[in-house]
């Protein structure tokens, strides 16, 4: 069986560990060539490869903000498609970045939540990528809120309204 995959069909657990195999490599050499030291960890959660770079201190503190984090994703999914040929959707997590994200967004939905409660019929989110926007779905829901997605590209945001 091929270790490659179509963008159109779902990634078996084999292939998305050979794509979070793929992108340790790619970001020991970035990390080597900056000197910085770091912990890879690989892991398979829905449907995606999944990789955690971990260090002691904060040997990863410029690394960790968003626009970084987001921007080295997005390189190690090209390096990941070049090996592999397939479309990556792998998530890169540098020193709990996704999880600091995580609650800048519950930050985020509460903000507009309360903006609901003041009496707006629905609440605009900023511009997010894709799998901000699942998160912010994800939240706003758990807090029985109704979020839709508008927009192309780059302007995509995420509406909040009240059930």
């Amino acid at each position: 069986m091929s270790e490659t995959m179509t963008e159109s069909s779902e990634p078996t657990v084999a292939q998305l560990e050979n794509e979070g195999d793929v992108a340790a490599d790619y970001l020991e050499e970035l990390l080597d060539i900056a000197d910085i030291d770091g912990d890879l960890n690989l892991d398979v959660r829905q449907g995606r490869a999944y990789v955690s770079v971990e260090a002691e201190g904060d040997g990863l503190a410029l690394l960790s903000a968003p626009d970084t984090v987001q921007a080295l994703q997005e390189l190690t999914r090209l390096a990941v498609q070049s090996k592999t040929g397939s479309f990556s959707r792998l998530i890169l997590d540098i020193a709990g970045s996704r999880d600091t994200r995580r609650r800048q967004l519950e930050t985020l939905v509460d903000a507009a939540s309360a903006k609901l409660d003041e009496g707006s019929s629905q609440a605009s989110l900023p511009s997010m990528s894709s799998y901000e926007r699942k998160l912010v779905h994800d939240i706003a829901a758990e807090r029985g809120l109704v979020s839709e997605s508008y927009g192309e590209g780059a302007d995509r945001h995420t509406v909040l309204r009240r059930r």
